[in-house]
C-alpha cells in the first residue's frame, strides 16, 4: 500500500500518484480564492489586504486581513513581505508573484503537498488585482525570521567560524528537507543556497524554502540547465546537461556544508565559465568518463590538466576529518556518485547529534530531529533506519512499532 501525504484539503494522496495528482490540478476555482483589488504594490507598511478562505465541512467563508509590515526579499519572482494578520496577531510572510493566467503556478501546485518539518509551510494562497489590472498570487507563509545566510555573515563580522554544532544541526536538518522532497515527493529543489534555508533563532529549526525553481523531475524528459544560482550549481548544468536527476541538489548542499565550515562560498565564480574553473582548481581537471557522466552530449575537451587539490588544505585544521570526508562525497563530478540525501543522514559527522546527552550550547535540546514519518522510511533498508533513528528517539517512531 502507498504511503499517504495530505493536500490542503485533507485527502489522502499515494505518493506513487502525486505527479498525476499535481499535474491535474486546478490552481484555483472560483470558489476557492476571491480575487482582491488592491491600489498599489499592496507592500507598503501599513497597507491592509482582505481576503476569505473558503471555510471547512460547508461552513462560511472567512474573511482575513492582513496589514503589511516590511519587505523581507525582493527577486526576479517578485516580493516577499512581513504581514501580520489583524484577526490573529500572527505574523506570515507573503510571497507576490506576477501570475501569467495562461499557466498553472507550479510553486502554488507543489507546496500544497509539502508537509515537514524542515519545509516552510503554506497556510493559503490569494489572488490579487492591481488598479493597472495585473494579476498576482500571494503565497501566505509561516514566518521564519533568519536566514543561514545572515546567520553565517553574522559570524563573519565577528571574525569568528560557526560552532561545529550548529553545522551540524542545520546541515543535518537541510539533508532531511531534501530527502523528504526527494524520496517522498519526487521533486528537485534546484535553488539551494544559504539565503534559502530559514533559522528560528530561538529553536534552531531549519526549513527549505522558495520552491519558485523546484521541478517534478520525469526520466526522459528535458529540463532547462540554466538553473541553480551560480555559488551552488551543479558542474553537469554548466556543462549544459538537460537530463539531470536529484544529485544537483546535493551538489549545491555539499557547497552549503563548506560554506557553513568556511564561512565563504567555496566556490565564487564571477560568471558560469568562472564557475567552473573554481570548481576545477579544488577538484582537478574532469576525466572524459566523468564529463560523459555529467554530460554525454558535451564532447568538447579542452581543459588544462590540474590536479586537485587537497581538501585538508582547504579547511581549517578545527574541521573534523567526518566534516571534509562529507564535504568531498557531495562534491563529486559525477552526479551517480554523490551521496544522496539519506546517506548523507547515516554519515558519521552527525553521529554526536544522535547520543542522547548532546544539546545545544546553551543547554536546551536540540530541535526535533529524529520526528520521522512512516513515509519518510518507506523503502529506506532496515539497517539504515536503524542509524538513522537512535534508541533514544525510537519510543514514537512508527518503523520501530511500540518498542
Amino acid at each position: 500500500m502507498a504511503s499517504g501525504l495530505s493536500d490542503s484539503r485533507g485527502n489522502t494522496v499515494g505518493i506513487d500518484r502525486l505527479h498525476d495528482k499535481m499535474n491535474g490540478m486546478k490552481i484555483w476555482g472560483d470558489k476557492e480564492t476571491e480575487t482582491t483589488v488592491i491600489d498599489g504594490k499592496g507592500t507598503e507598511a501599513g497597507h491592509i489586504i482582505v481576503t476569505s478562505i473558503s471555510g471547512n465541512y460547508g461552513e462560511p467563508k472567512q474573511t482575513i486581513s492582513y496589514m503589511a509590515e516590511r519587505v523581507v526579499g525582493n527577486g526576479s519572482f517578485g516580493v516577499v513581505f512581513q504581514a501580520k494578520c489583524l484577526e490573529t496577531g500572527e505574523t506570515v510572510a507573503i510571497k507576490k508573484v506576477l501570475q501569467d493566467k495562461r499557466y498553472k503556478n507550479r510553486e502554488l501546485q507543489m507546496m500544497r503537498f509539502l508537509d515537514h518539518p524542515n519545509v516552510v509551510c503554506l497556510k493559503h494562497s490569494f489572488l490579487s488585482k492591481t488598479e493597472k489590472n495585473e494579476l498576482y498570487l500571494n503565497l501566505v507563509l509561516e514566518y521564519v525570521p533568519e536566514t543561514v545566510y545572515r546567520v553565517i555573515r553574522h559570524y563573519n563580522k565577528m571574525h569568528h567560524r560557526m560552532p561545529l554544532i550548529y553545522v551540524k544541526v542545520y546541515f543535518y536538518q537541510i539533508c532531511r528537507a531534501l530527502a523528504y522532497i526527494h524520496n517522498c515527493v519526487g521533486v528537485c529543489h534546484r535553488d539551494l543556497k544559504p539565503q534559502n534555508l530559514l533559522v528560528n533563532p530561538h529553536t534552531h529549526q531549519v526549513k527549505l524554502c522558495d520552491f519558485g525553481s523546484a521541478k517534478a523531475l520525469v526520466t526522459g524528459e528535458t529540463n532547462i540547465s540554466y538553473i541553480c544560482s551560480r555559488y551552488y550549481r551543479a558542474p553537469e548544468l554548466i556543462f549544459g546537461a538537460t537530463q539531470y536527476n536529484t544529485a544537483i541538489d546535493m551538489w549545491s548542499a555539499g557547497c552549503v556544508l563548506a560554506e557553513l565550515l568556511l564561512g565563504e562560498p567555496l566556490f565564487s565564480g564571477e560568471r558560469a565559465v568562472d564557475q567552473l574553473v573554481e570548481i576545477i582548481k579544488v577538484l582537478g581537471t574532469p576525466t572524459r568518463e566523468e564529463i560523459k557522466c555529467m554530460n554525454p552530449n558535451y564532447t568538447e575537451f579542452k581543459f588544462p590538466q590540474i590536479k586537485a587539490y587537497p581538501w585538508y588544505k582547504i579547511f581549517n585544521k578545527r574541521v573534523p576529518p567526518e566534516a571534509v570526508d562529507l564535504v568531498s562525497r557531495l562534491l563529486q563530478y559525477s552526479p551517480n556518485l554523490r551521496s544522496t540525501a539519506l546517506e548523507a543522514l547515516v554519515h558519521p559527522f552527525f553521529d554526536e547529534l544522535r547520543d542522547p546527552s548532546a544539546c545545544l550550547p546553551n543547554g536546551r535540546p536540540f530541535p526535533p530531529l529524529f520526528n520521522f514519518k512512516s513515509h519518510e522510511l518507506k523503502e529506506v533498508p532496515a539497517e539504515m533506519v536503524v542509524k538513522l533513528i537512535p534508541k533514544h528517539a525510537r519510543k514514537n517512531c512508527p518503523f520501530f512499532g511500540s518498542s
